[in-house]
């Protein structure tokens, strides 16, 4: 069987993602770094389900958004809630606690991810999704991740903001009749992002968190980052055409 490339693309990080999370939630002693960041593990449990459902539906249905008419949806579900359920049941083999919140949590991540994958196709919820865990992130967990794990904070809005800017570019490919080199798209490649992660810092200043000018600055960083390569090599890219001439 000849997996697509889109299948590549989830198949693979759902290898390594789903056992990573499986390892994180079993072992005994809650990181250091959750601890001192004072992070929700509801929150955690949310973003890890989230992701863990987004990789396994296109893993299986790479070209086809969730149509909850389809059994194919239902037995995702069915298969991520079991799975929420042994895996709270196996903490307690390991010295933690299974807690119902968490498995909520889990399902609330699991079900949100097929809402908006019954909603957006591949990239544009690709989109949407890295979209809800910064906001999530940024907002819910956040407030003291900036002073007491510096380095962290800084890896996550640099590489957060990075990959949103990425998606957004290749949202654009596919949605808008702009293409790099164009003014227009630069405009628009930086424009969307930089929004969102002003919207973002605001919402989390009006929520008591502060507005965080170190954070915005490496988000700033990141975004203009992955869009000015973008935007350099198609400016520097020589057709095939011309190429053949040589």
């Amino acid at each position: 069987m000849t997996l697509s490339g889109r299948q590549k693309l989830t198949i693979i990080p759902l290898l390594l993602y789903w056992p990573a999370i499986f390892i994180a939630t079993h072992i005994p002693k809650v990181p250091i770094w959750v601890i001192r960041a004072h992070i929700s593990d509801k929150i955690l449990h949310y973003i890890a389900y989230l992701v863990l459902v987004f990789l396994l539906w296109f893993a299986i249905s790479p070209y086809k958004k969730v149509r909850w008419r389809r059994a194919a949806v239902w037995w995702v579900l069915f298969v991520i809630a079991w799975y929420g359920v042994v895996d709270e049941w196996l903490q307690g083999y390991v010295g933690r606690n299974p807690d119902v919140v968490d498995f909520l949590a889990n399902l609330t991540g699991a079900i949100t991810s097929l809402i908006v994958l019954s909603i957006f196709p591949f990239w544009p919820a690709s989109l949407v999704l890295t979209g809800i865990v910064i906001f999530v992130l940024t907002n819910f967990m956040q407030a003291n991740l900036a002073d007491r794990l510096p380095v962290t904070n800084a890896a996550f809005h640099l590489c957060a903001y990075a990959l949103f800017s990425l998606l957004w570019t290749r949202c654009m490919y596919h949605l808008l009749p702009i293409k790099a080199p164009q003014t227009k798209w630069l405009i628009a490649a930086l424009a969307v992002p930089t929004g969102f992660m002003l919207a973002t810092e605001l919402f989390s200043a009006v929520a008591g968190n502060g507005f965080r000018l170190r954070c915005v600055i490496i988000s700033a960083a990141g975004i203009t980052a992955v869009v000015i390569t973008i935007f350099l090599t198609a400016l520097f890219h020589i057709p095939d055409k011309f190429k053949n001439r040589r």
